[in-house]
């Protein structure tokens, strides 16, 4: 290997250790960032391979802290899982399935945090209520059935 080489190789690994001490990080993130700092490619792929069996870098790991981070923040399994897929963790993101059972209770303490009272609703405003919890990344079914389970009432027109 060429001094100019190994140069570049230990700051490519420099590079990305100093980003994994701030974070976890996907490959294909720290990729990224190698890249528009000015790396050449040929060089960030084996560094990353190297990082990634000495254990400084796990996609797995990433996406577990990732997506315990989306759910605290009320988002649902949907938008994890696309969110992990940008990532380039989509493997990961199947693996992190935790049961109907916890995403009702997130998509419950969301519905809460957003939206007070209990005041018979208009078909219009759970309409709203919906398309909200929707956005968030949580599924259809589970949205629909959140007004049986809280006990929601509805106006009649």
């Amino acid at each position: 290997m060429a001094a100019a080489e190994l140069d570049t190789a230990k700051a490519i690994r420099a590079y990305c250790l100093r980003l994994l001490a701030q974070r976890e990080h996907s490959r294909q993130e720290l990729g990224n960032k190698c890249l528009l700092k000015g790396f050449p490619k040929d060089d960030i792929v084996p560094i990353l391979a190297e990082l990634a069996e000495q254990g400084w870098q796990d996609d797995a790991r990433y996406a577990e802290s990732y997506a315990r981070a989306r759910i605290q923040k009320g988002y649902g399994p949907l938008a994890v899982r696309y969110a992990l897929q940008q990532k380039g963790v989509a493997m990961e993101a199947d693996a992190l399935q935790p049961d109907e059972d916890s995403w009702l209770d997130t998509l419950v303490q969301v519905y809460h945090k957003k939206f007070s009272g209990d005041q018979p609703l208009s078909r219009q405003e759970w309409a709203k209520r919906s398309r909200f919890l929707i956005q968030r990344g949580f599924p259809a079914d589970l949205v629909n059935a959140l007004p049986k389970h809280l006990a929601i009432r509805f106006l009649k027109n």
